[in-house]
């Protein structure tokens, strides 16, 4: 019998482990002065780096078998953009005294930016779920965020973000969606290279958020964002985000059933439609919010590591799930996906 690798032994996924370690990092040894300035034009060279190789990544063929199975996305974004906020305003209703306006706030705020890319990616194909239909409905997710984000933003939390402005939405848009149409551009050129170094690039991808969440942390940690947050309200909010991605993660798989998806879709639902991205929502929020981006986004960091611990326990579930017999044709196909 073969022995099962290390990772899959773990309660707590290794990339977990290093989002913590890295906040500790934060909290230990946070960037000041020059070296926070040179963080953050290294962070938001990252986020564009990722948008880029994710543009690369997606092939056309991918993108229009994706756009065939018009359903499935969807029913991805109204979980995101639609029944998110929603979950999130009702949060905010019922608890009106348990977080600081700076806290409810973003955690409104982390449930109107897009869904992830990467680890909805991965955690579907742990699972054996439908693969391009997940990179499709995660790409797809973020081009809508640049502009979903802002405008629900504004409507939503209005001047609790500072303002909003098209000067805002513009450097949003530059940061995210131009890096993605340039690598979509050049992947003719560059797409054999991403297939040759792939796993060498998945340590970039990994790379590139840890240092994302070393320079928000180390401008939190500047700006005594521990000192404005009590351990009570921190359990509360911990407990609040445990409460919306319970309820995300059985609407969007039972929810899914219910409107006719097969196994392999409602997979890729679940995890593409429970999930909100780091990546996207950290710049966003610094522009949105400005000066008080450090405690708006404090939410959205606790929900992106708890929501990685959960799923990679799920995912590895999932993937011992009695699956029914597929025709040939089909496995060959599930089989090329994974």
């Amino acid at each position: 019998m073969r022995r099962p690798h290390l990772p899959a032994r773990l309660p707590v996924d290794p990339y977990v482990l290093a989002l913590l370690g890295t906040v500790g990092l934060a909290a230990l040894l946070p960037a000041r002065g020059a070296a926070a300035t040179v963080a953050g034009f290294a962070s938001t060279a990252a986020v564009a780096l990722l948008f880029f190789l994710y543009g690369a990544r997606l092939s056309t063929r991918e993108a229009l078998d994706g756009l065939r199975h018009w359903r499935l996305h969807l029913t991805v974004l109204t979980c995101t953009f639609l029944l998110f906020p929603v979950f999130g305003l009702a949060l905010r209703a019922l608890a009106p005294g348990l977080l600081p306006p700076p806290l409810q706030s973003g955690l409104l705020f982390l449930c109107l930016v897009p869904s992830t890319v990467q680890s909805s990616i991965a955690f579907t194909s742990i699972a054996r779920g439908n693969v391009p239909a997940a990179i499709c409905a995660g790409s797809f997710s973020s081009l809508a965020g640049i502009v979903l984000t802002p405008l629900l933003a504004a409507v939503l939390l209005g001047g609790r973000t500072g303002g909003f402005s098209a000067d805002a939405v513009l450097r949003i848009t530059l940061q995210l969606l131009l890096p993605f149409l340039l690598g979509q551009a050049l992947r003719r050129w560059v797409g054999g290279f991403l297939t040759r170094h792939k796993k060498t690039l998945g340590y970039v991808d990994r790379g590139s958020i840890l240092l994302v969440v070393y320079t928000a942390f180390s401008a939190g940690m500047a700006g005594g964002i521990w000192q404005q947050v009590s351990p009570l309200r921190l359990g509360a909010l911990v407990l609040l985000e445990a409460v919306l991605l319970t309820v995300m993660l059985l609407v969007t798989w039972y929810g899914a059933a219910r409107f006719g998806f097969g196994r392999e879709d409602r997979i890729a639902i679940q995890f593409a439609g429970s999930k909100k991205s780091l990546a996207a929502g950290l710049p966003m929020a610094s522009v949105l919010f400005g000066a008080q981006a450090g405690l708006a986004v404090l939410p959205l960091m606790l929900f992106h590591q708890m929501q990685l611990m959960v799923c990679a326990v799920l995912a590895r579930r999932r993937a011992q799930d009695p699956r029914p017999e597929l025709p040939a044709d089909r496995v060959a196909e599930v089989s090329r996906a994974a």
